[in-house]
């Protein structure tokens, strides 16, 4: 399963869940940024390959829906509602990231 994971500028809150993700069997990881400054931008051949987006706010998916509409018609994107105040790997936002992300995989969405 291809999983993209978004928040906005790619630096701590979707780096760390892909990280914390990407050698998990059946897994393929990425993550991205909506703002320009991102360290690696959002784009249309990252939305094509995943399968399901995991945003971190409600904002990113308001930004996805706006730029990528007809990218994203079969797409689920699921909000985490996880604020912007950790670091990379901040053992709390590593923990909030799997409480939020692990009841939609066990879906199997």
């Amino acid at each position: 399963m291809n999983i993209l994971f978004v928040c906005s500028r790619n630096n701590w809150r979707s780096p760390t869940a892909e990280t914390i993700y990407k050698n998990v069997s059946g897994i393929n990881a990425k993550s991205a940024g909506t703002e320009p400054s991102a360290r690696i931008k959002i784009n249309t051949r990252l939305i094509d390959w995943a399968e399901i987006i995991f945003v971190m706010e409600k904002k990113h998916k308001v930004r996805l829906i706006e730029k990528f509409p007809e990218h994203l018609s079969d797409t689920p994107i699921i909000i985490l509602d996880i604020p912007d105040e950790y670091k990379f790997m901040d053992p709390e936002l590593i923990e909030h990231i799997k409480a939020s992300v692990s009841p939609h995989l066990e879906a199997g969405i």
